[in-house]
């Protein structure tokens, strides 16, 4: 996901898509504990999907505040 498509979407669309890649990670990591996991460069790219999503998501917070 790149930044460019996260600062288009909205706040609702920013929480729907975080929630969504923490219940992907969450299964990701209990994949991974149970030796199922076969790609496991998704678990770094999901991770920094989250802290891009938050980022971006508090940037536009702070803007609006002002």
């Amino acid at each position: 996901m790149k930044a460019k498509d996260v600062r288009l979407q909205t706040a609702d669309q920013l929480d729907t898509e975080l929630g969504n890649l923490k219940k992907e990670q969450f299964n990701l990591r209990f994949q991974r504990a149970t030796g199922q996991l076969e790609n496991t460069a998704r678990v770094r790219q999901v991770r920094r999907d989250i802290a891009r999503i938050k980022t971006i998501a508090a940037q536009k917070s702070a803007a609006d505040k002002r």
